[in-house]
């Protein structure tokens, strides 16, 4: 099988023959953070596709993040392109969780795990963040786990 790492270099040649401008330069960016990550620490290794996935997620919340900035001083040409990029990234990653969804699965794990109070929090969040591997924002998800043990 595939891995992830192989999906991106691919699609990367294919966009290229594509003339695809926005796709290559996202898929290029991806690589090179795959490669930076590779490379990191003690001693290079070669990453998992969990470890990819992990590598990508932190590329879609900069674009996120940047897009929001650029929103925010007027320059929306900048906030847009960054937004595009951001979904490029997202065809790589698993599908998020909707709001309802992931309240199902906060709610089902606290009450697996009889949290209580905000001294549950650091405990809450890693059963919880267990349970959704990478398919919901972690902010959203520190939000919901606070919002249910200090109400």
């Amino acid at each position: 099988m595939n891995t992830l790492k192989e999906r991106l270099r691919a699609d990367l040649t294919t966009a290229m023959k594509a003339r695809d401008e926005l796709r290559t330069s996202t898929l290029r960016l991806a690589i090179s953070a795959v490669k930076e990550a590779e490379v990191a620490g003690q001693s290079a290794h070669e990453l998992t596709d969990d470890e990819v996935e992990k590598v990508l997620t932190r590329e879609v919340r900069k674009r996120r993040e940047a897009a929001d900035a650029y929103a925010g001083a007027g320059r929306t040409e900048q906030a847009a392109r960054e937004r595009s990029e951001g979904e490029v990234l997202s065809d790589y990653l698993p599908k998020q969780l909707g709001d309802d969804e992931l309240t199902a699965i906060v709610d089902k794990v606290l009450a697996d795990g009889d949290f209580a109070g905000p001294k549950a929090i650091g405990p809450a969040m890693k059963a919880v963040q267990a349970v959704v591997a990478g398919r919901a924002d972690g902010s959203k998800v520190a939000g919901l786990v606070k919002a249910r043990l200090t109400a």
